[in-house]
């Protein structure tokens, strides 16, 4: 089979962590060893734009000269550093002040049409000029379900999306030949606007002509969800229906929280790649997001990428792949797919993320507690012990990381529930043995936040910290309010905990007692955006 000719990897840099130089070179390192010909720096408003001083302001962005320094050395090492920006949504950073006031649409999208936001974008194309010297560039444009429906809808009227999006992407690709840019973007908005909002095959083939997509603009079909061959195969087809090249993106997941999520990638992975291989796709690369805050390690999905790289070259036999792996990285892939554990849910293949949602989960207001069981207490014990094994080699932070976080939800996953039982039964002992519970859990976390932080400093710039600051001070500071609340009650000095004798509701008719979901929202206790 013939394999992929241009692989990469795109590293998020914009969603909290801003990778320090030193920990990207190590990266770029890797990535050489790995067979990786291409690194994309996702940077939203993280790298510096002449004449913006909001741009990337308080974000730890990227000077000129740093980005220069990793183009220099990721060109000895054989790799291409490729600038990720956005040119119409995902700048929630940048839109927050004042200064892009009459730039803004609505949210975090740019408004299209407007003499400002050209001006804008043409500093970006002009930046990434300077820094450097690939003539790719990435230029976003995905998710931008809401554009002309803001400031735009203000100024114009309602007018055909697709038009507005049409006409922006017209201008956008004419500033990236201006500075002799080949540029792709995500191809989703294309088929969200003409098949009902679905990043799918649409039921009837798409009009290129009537999308009027740029002659030098190609299209990225991303996907990270699937495990079907069939799938990948009908939406690379339905992409390149388009008449433009097809570059494709699938994910190495670590955006789900802490712990990443290789399994599910390795098999998601291996059916994308054997279609991009059946279907002769010259151009892929694996996205690396940081989702909400980006609490996982920049070496948590080795597995993930290394066995993406094996498959785009055709190799997909299981036991070749991990002997590579153990040869490359000094640690069997199954010893470092212990990573994954705390979040696995045993007879379920989909992504599920416990792990933070119940480090985060308010111990009274209790909206996730139907979701664990003793048996997930039970687990969170005995993975810590594996995992602290795992903290002496090379890479053995990162298991220290996620040893920490087992050692707290070893205590806090059924915290809530214990409270509300003991609570509700008047049961003294019971109220001594939870209140001793959230005392011991408040020193492990204490213990988890100083240990996240030392992973942190070894890979990050400190800008994206105090997110995590406010986070995880945040919990500490709950747990002990709750405890001393409990420890008054059960002395006679408080009549009641009205939290406590609050019914605790299904998250939906899909979710089940004791099953694990996915939501991976940070919001304060009460609140919860997404779930399934």
């Amino acid at each position: 089979m013939k394999g992929i000719r241009n692989l990469g990897v795109m590293l998020d840099c914009s969603r909290g962590a801003v990778y320090s130089v030193p920990a990207l070179k190590k990266y770029i390192d890797v990535l050489a060893r790995m067979g990786y010909g291409s690194l994309q720096l996702y940077t939203e408003d993280t790298y510096t734009v002449e004449g913006e001083p909001y741009f990337g302001y308080l974000r730890g962005r990227y000077s000129e000269e740093e980005i220069r320094e990793l183009d220099a050395y990721a060109k000895r090492k054989g790799i291409e550093l490729i600038p990720c920006i956005q040119t119409l949504a995902h700048l929630g950073g940048p839109l927050r002040w004042s200064a892009y006031d009459e730039c803004r649409d609505i949210g975090d999208i740019l408004l299209a049409g407007e003499d400002r936001t050209y001006e804008l974008i043409e500093n970006m194309f002009r930046a990434c000029a300077k820094c450097f010297t690939s003539r790719n560039i990435n230029v976003g444009m995905d998710e931008a379900h809401l554009v002309g429906l803001g400031q735009y809808l203000d100024k114009h009227g309602y007018r055909n999306r697709f038009e507005i999006l049409s006409e922006h992407i017209a201008r956008v690709a004419e500033i990236a030949a201006k500075y002799g840019f080949k540029p792709m973007m995500w191809g989703d908005m294309f088929f969200r606007l003409a098949n009902n909002g679905k990043y799918e095959v649409p039921d009837h083939p798409l009009d290129p002509e009537g999308l009027h997509i740029p002659e030098n603009m190609r299209l990225i079909y991303w996907d990270y969800y699937n495990e079907n061959v069939g799938h990948y195969d009908g939406m690379i087809k339905a992409h390149r229906q388009l008449g433009r090249d097809t570059v494709f993106a699938g994910g190495a997941w670590t955006w789900a929280g802490f712990v990443p999520h290789n399994r599910f990638s390795l098999r998601a992975n291996e059916a994308a790649m054997r279609a991009c291989v059946d279907n002769g796709v010259e151009d892929a690369f694996f996205t690396v997001w940081k989702d909400d805050g980006s609490e996982s390690s920049l070496w948590s999905n080795l597995p993930s990428l290394w066995s993406a790289a094996e498959n785009s070259r055709g190799v997909f036999d299981r036991e070749e792949i991990e002997a590579g792996f153990h040869k490359l990285f000094g640690i069997s892939m199954e010893d470092f797919l212990l990573l994954d554990e705390p979040d696995r849910e045993q007879d379920s293949d989909s992504v599920r993320n416990i792990t933070k949602y119940m480090l985060y989960s308010d111990p009274f207001l209790g909206i996730f507690d139907r979701t664990v069981s003793s048996e997930k207490e039970e687990l969170f014990a005995r993975l810590r012990v594996k995992l602290e094994e795992q903290a002496k080699g090379k890479y053995g932070y990162v298991f220290r990381t996620i040893a920490a976080l087992c050692a707290v939800l070893e205590t806090k996953c059924l915290l809530g529930v214990r409270a509300r039982e003991a609570y509700l039964s008047g049961d003294k002992g019971k109220l001594a043995d939870v209140i001793a519970r959230f005392k011991e859990t408040e020193k492990r976390m204490l213990v988890f936040a100083r240990v996240f932080e030392a992973q942190w400093d070894k890979e990050c710039k400190p800008f994206g910290f105090e997110k995590h600051d406010i986070r995880l001070g945040g919990i500490q500071k709950r747990l002990a309010h709750c405890r001393r609340r409990l420890e008054l009650y059960a002395a006679g000095k408080l009549s009641g905990i009205p939290e406590l004798e609050e019914e605790i509701l299904p998250l939906s008719k899909e979710t089940e007692d004791g099953r694990s979901i996915y939501s991976n929202d940070w919001f304060n206790g009460s609140m919860i955006k997404s779930h399934g």
